[in-house]
């Protein structure tokens, strides 16, 4: 079955705030007005940056001290998310799939840094890799909340209901919104094979890889922490990386979300 989904439009502070991150000069001032400029954004910000996920001590009362405490990646993140979630219906059955993406994005980021590699390409992945299933509740939202539900425990047999509704999934369909909005080539590529490298902890066949690395790992450490030790064992040899160096930077990452949260 072929479908016309209509995505939405790159949103204009995405763009803006994607200009301001590739120049080499980027400056926590330039970021922080450009939120200041929009108070819906500013005052979603605000309340997504005092979540205990963070680890802030006390509440932030501005956005130029939320940019200075988070700094560039993550504050930049959270506005992604924020803009993200406002493309689409706010709705109930969709406040799971934005409160995974956040954790995600994060944890991913973070793991990247503990790796010292690029970090803003793999947060970003976490916050895009369920917007798919956004896209398909905007298209048809009583049929695919029905779906969510009935599948809740389950991605891979989600996009098997996906496809035999639709004959496409969310995991593509998220895949196409980023090419739109013009993310890299990398977190294109962990979208589309998410759920597929989370169920199976086996790498696509295909470049720009080491995100999706990133992606099963950050999944395992939410869903199947005890299983982290096996996850890193089978990902790392596939991704040529170091498994002890691996494992320490799991660590490091769980260690440091486990005491935010405390």
């Amino acid at each position: 079955m072929n479908i016309e989904l209509k995505l939405p439009a790159h949103p204009r502070t995405l763009i803006e705030l994607s200009g301001l991150m590739n120049k080499p000069d980027v400056n926590l001032v330039e970021v922080s007005n450009l939120i200041e400029t929009d108070l819906s954004l500013a005052a979603a910000v605000m309340q997504a940056v005092n979540a205990p996920i963070y680890g802030l001590k006390g509440r932030v009362p501005s956005v130029q001290q939320a940019v200075t405490f988070l700094g560039l990646r993550e504050i930049s993140a959270i506005v992604c998310e924020t803009a993200l979630r406002a493309a689409f219906p706010q709705v109930p059955e969709l406040l799971a799939v934005w409160e995974r993406a956040r954790l995600r994005g994060l944890l991913m980021g973070r793991i990247a840094q503990a790796l010292s590699m690029e970090a803003w390409g793999p947060h970003t992945a976490g916050l895009f890799e369920e917007c798919g299933k956004a896209v398909l509740y905007a298209y048809a939202p009583e049929a695919y909340a029905d779906m969510l539900k009935a599948n809740a425990s389950s991605d891979v047999a989600l996009v098997e209901a996906e496809r035999r509704t639709w004959g496409i999934d969310h995991a593509e369909i998220g895949a196409r919104l980023c090419e739109q909005w013009g993310l890299p080539a990398a977190t294109v590529n962990c979208v589309r094979h998410h759920v597929a490298v989370q169920g199976t902890w086996r790498l696509p066949p295909t470049s720009h890889r080491y995100v999706c690395v990133l992606s099963a790992l950050a999944h395992t450490l939410v869903h199947a922490p005890t299983r982290l030790d096996e996850a890193v064992g089978k990902i790392a040899p596939q991704a040529m990386m170091d498994q002890g160096s691996l494992m320490r930077a799991m660590q490091r990452v769980k260690d440091k979300i486990d005491e935010a949260m405390a």
